[in-house]
């Protein structure tokens, strides 16, 4: 049995899943595992796929790929375009697109899973694969945990994942440290008074709160985070009021957050409140405003020996010059959790997906930024190749690098 994995990846494409619904993908996961003669277990973490390959003695390695999508509009163009839709957590209708590339990531890795079983006579040791869902809730690897994976599978000696982003197409970027900003997702409830639109001095009005709170909240990075730190303060929805002449009662803030490590999370986080509060005083506000977490990941750092180790054997299979220092990406994932919560190292790094005459010319011209749409655009879209063969390479790669040798 030969995946055809172009056609794999097309299917994933058109029919993404939103995050703990991916059922249906799940059912393509499992389908080609069983044409693989892989064992598994599926509904870990509600939705989540883990499959094993036992082959002899020596290390266990795990192996993850992301599966969820995101609710926007896929506007690349593309013959096998997504026209999905789906519903969110609160009940809307949205449309639902791959944006992220983790239909390239389940398709990179049960390529990577037909590899390494076709080749068994050249490894030893012990292969988890994970397909985990809800990536971008930030939720699904604590819900496979939760769900006992790390008790049902066998422990990992280290874990192993990969990441398409808009880098050349063959290039991969990883470094030692940390590689990925840690990052927390906030609900912030800022209460008013209410009334008519056309008697603002009998409300307290939570949406000129609100405006306030979000351009004051500009300044914690701009003012109070020294330059050479990092820090990212977003304030990515707003909700308040349904109609012109009503003032609504409250104003809801949902800020995603993000930092390098533990101590500047705490520095970030005491000025969001300060401000927050600050703000709903300044305004007059009778009731305090409520802040509640709704996630936390933790930074994605790699261990320092295991990537040195993985870069050589990159530069080794690929050659010099593929490998390359990406820098500290602010995005956050997820994945360390199943390292942290096993006590493992952890390697993450990324892969390229654009094409490398199109993003030459781009770096030239000074418009990356501009022409070449990141993750979690509406036009994001990792050329087929050799974007899907070089994920496959680097994840047979790596696993080899720590799996054994097999004993005459």
């Amino acid at each position: 049995m030969t995946l055809d994995l172009e056609a794999l990846y097309i299917d994933l494409h058109r029919h993404p899943e939103l995050s703990f619904q991916e059922t249906r993908t799940a059912g393509v996961i499992t389908q080609r595992l069983t044409e693989l003669g892989i064992e598994f277990e599926e509904g870990i973490g509600k939705t989540g796929v883990a499959s094993v390959i036992r082959n002899g003695e020596g290390p266990v390695v795990w192996l993850r790929a992301d599966m969820d999508a995101l609710p926007v509009p896929e506007q690349t163009g593309l013959e096998y375009a997504s026209t999905a839709r789906g519903t969110d957590p609160s009940g809307n209708d949205v449309p639902v697109m791959h944006a992220c590339g983790h239909d390239m990531h389940v398709t990179a890795l049960l390529g990577a899973l037909e590899r390494l079983v076709a080749t068994k006579d050249e490894w030893s040791g012990t292969i988890v694969a994970v397909f985990q869902p809800a990536e971008e809730y930030g939720a699904g690897s604590q819900a496979m945990i939760a769900d006992g994976v790390l008790d049902r599978f066998p422990k990992p000696d280290i874990v192993l994942g990969q990441h398409v982003t808009p880098l050349p197409a063959g290039t991969i970027g990883v470094r030692s440290g940390t590689q990925m900003a840690a990052s927390d997702g906030l609900t912030v409830t800022l209460l008013g008074r209410g009334g008519h639109g056309s008697r603002p001095q009998a409300t307290i009005d939570p949406v000129v709160m609100a405006a306030a709170t979000v351009m004051r909240l500009q300044t914690i990075v701009s003012r109070e985070v020294d330059p050479r730190d990092v820090a990212v303060v977003t304030v990515g929805s707003i909700h308040a009021g349904l109609k012109n002449n009503i003032i609504p009662a409250e104003a809801k803030l949902e800020l995603s957050l993000r930092y390098p490590d533990d101590e500047a999370r705490a520095r970030v986080l005491e000025k969001v409140e300060r401000i927050v509060r600050a703000e709903a005083q300044a305004s007059g506000a009778e009731q305090p405003p409520v802040i509640v977490t709704d996630h936390t990941l933790p930074p994605t750092i790699n261990d320092v020996a295991a990537t040195e180790r993985l870069t050589t054997a990159f530069d080794a299979a690929f050659g010099d010059g593929t490998v390359i220092d990406p820098g500290m990406f602010t995005g956050s994932e997820d994945v360390s959790w199943f390292a942290r919560e096993a006590g493992v190292p952890l390697v993450f790094w990324f892969w390229g997906g654009v094409d490398p005459a199109k993003f030459a010319e781009a770096s030239a011209a000074g418009t990356l930024e501009r022409d070449i749409p990141t993750n979690h655009s509406p036009f994001f879209a990792p050329v087929l190749q050799p974007t899907l063969s070089r994920g496959v390479d680097a994840l047979v790669v790596a696993a080899r690098e720590f799996l054994g040798k097999p004993t005459a």
